[in-house]
């Protein structure tokens, strides 16, 4: 007969220590991948339960937040694999989805808008690099792919946004 044991103390105040530093971003993330808010919610919700779980297994090769970024990654590709994912419209209007409160000023949105609408390995080597401020290095690691093609796609990425943005006034909206 096993003894069921709580939660331990250290794992759960770790836990807490990620849910404040890194929910934003990973909701901010999650929303771009899935285009729509309350499944980024759901996805966050599943990361931090993936890396509470796993949370003896983690060796410090990466940073913690490079580590939840994956999960996060991982648990949207799921989500989008998943055959329910694939009864919703894809053709979803961005203008339409909401986007976080703490995100909402006319440039960012508008920025935003036009990232979500780039090819999906364009939209995230953007996200990763200058929303998560990661390296160039972490993101080929995290990826699994070399560090000259994500330059590459950065570099595709930034050629796609400013002919996506050429004759838009961000600083009137």
């Amino acid at each position: 007969m096993s003894v069921v044991k709580g939660p331990d103390k250290l794992r759960e105040e770790k836990l807490h220590q990620m849910i404040d530093k890194y929910e934003k971003d990973l909701i901010r993330m999650c929303c771009a991948y899935l285009r729509d808010l309350s499944m980024a919610e759901d996805a966050v919700q599943e990361t931090f339960l993936k890396a509470y779980k796993g949370l003896d297994s983690f060796k410090g090769n990466s940073s913690e937040k490079t580590w939840l970024i994956r999960i996060a990654i991982n648990v949207c590709n799921d989500m989008r694999r998943n055959s329910w994912f694939r009864f919703i419209d894809q053709k979803i209007d961005v203008e339409r989805l909401k986007i976080p409160e703490w995100e909402q000023n006319d440039v960012s949105i508008s920025l935003m808008m036009e990232i979500m609408r780039l090819p999906r390995k364009y939209m995230e080597a953007i996200l990763l690099y200058y929303y998560e401020d990661m390296k160039v290095a972490e993101i080929a690691e995290m990826l699994g792919i070399s560090d000259t093609v994500i330059s590459r796609r950065l570099k595709k990425a930034r050629e796609m946004l400013k002919g996506m943005l050429e004759g838009v006034d961000l600083d009137e909206e």
